[in-house]
This record gives C-alpha cells, sequence and structure tokens, in this order.
C-alpha cells in the first residue's frame, strides 16, 4: 500500500506540472493560441472580468485572432484591454469583432522566450525540491522503523526523479515550439 506522504508529494508535484504547462500556454509562440488572450482581465459591468467570461475568442488561422464579445457595448473595453497586451500588435476593431494579427516572431524574441521557458522550469524544479524536502523531514522524523524509513526515502527519490524528467520534457518541447519558425 503506498505510503500517503509519497502520495501527498505526488499529487503536490502534478499541481507543480499543471502550474508550469498553464503557464507556458501563456507564452506568445509565434502561433495563434486562445490561451494567450482568455486571462486578459477587462472592464466589464462595472468591474475587472477574464476575457473569456466577456467575449468568444476564436483562431481563424495560425496568426489571427477574432474575439467577439457576448455584448456589444463593451467592444470598446475589450479592445482597450488587448491593446494594454504586449503581443507586438495592435487590434483591429471592425465594429462587432475585434481582429488581432500576430505578427512575425523575431530571432531576439525567441531567445527571449527561451530564457523564460528555462525560468520557468527551474522554478518548477525547486518547488518540487521544496515538497520532497518537506516530505524528507517528515519520513525521517516520524518513521521508527529504520528499513521503512530507508524504503520510503527511496520511494520518494523516484518520485522527485519522474516529477523533475517532466519538468524537463516539457521544457525541451515548449522550446522546441518557441524556436521553431
Amino acid at each position: 500500500m503506498p505510503d500517503a506522504r509519497i502520495e501527498k508529494f505526488n499529487g503536490e508535484a502534478e499541481k507543480i506540472l499543471n502550474h508550469l504547462h498553464n503557464e507556458f500556454s501563456k507564452l506568445q509562440t509565434g502561433r495563434a493560441n486562445a490561451s494567450l488572450l482568455e486571462n486578459v482581465d477587462v472592464d466589464a459591468y462595472g468591474q475587472r472580468q477574464p476575457l473569456k467570461a466577456v467575449a468568444g475568442i476564436t483562431v481563424e488561422d495560425a496568426k489571427t485572432f477574432v474575439v467577439q464579445p457576448w455584448d456589444p457595448s463593451i467592444l470598446a473595453n475589450l479592445e482597450k484591454a488587448l491593446m494594454q497586451l504586449d503581443l507586438g500588435t495592435s487590434p483591429v476593431n471592425d465594429g462587432s469583432v475585434i481582429r488581432i494579427v500576430l505578427p512575425p516572431m523575431t530571432e531576439e524574441r525567441r531567445i527571449q522566450l527561451t530564457k523564460l521557458v528555462h525560468k520557468l522550469s527551474e522554478e518548477a524544479r525547486i518547488s518540487i525540491r521544496q515538497q520532497r524536502q518537506d516530505v524528507n523531514d517528515d519520513i525521517k522524523d516520524n518513521e521508527k522503523d529504520e528499513d521503512a524509513r530507508y524504503t520510503l526515502l527511496d520511494e520518494l527519490e523516484k518520485s522527485v526523479k519522474a516529477a523533475n524528467e517532466k519538468v524537463e520534457e516539457s521544457m525541451k518541447k515548449k522550446e522546441e515550439e518557441v524556436m521553431t519558425v
């Protein structure tokens, strides 16, 4: 039967990986991806709301977004929020929808994004190490049976290694996506 502490670590590692993937999805890679826009804050109805709550986001082609508000009265606020995004382009308002055409990625921007991918991956690895330390301390402090303690610590290290491999795999995949022209 798996130990609850190891299960807890695995659950936390999964949350860390999900957070990393969520952060990666927000990076502009030169291709239109709705997750790039969906969490943009828009002033609508007297409060700030995520774009996905007040408008539909569609990807027309590899470089073009079409944002259509559910309520046409917030079109100007939508445009204002999208202008504040640093996408290297301006939104075009045609009266009923807003179109955003992504500019081609420069080599310099690709290198910046690669550095950001590495930074986000390192933050994920640090979080995994912190979780490992917490579980490691718990096992050393509370496990009286020496054989069980070593078995649990070995199991923990295997889980840590697996989590770090997933981070590395995700990082390489995202890096390749960023550098692809």
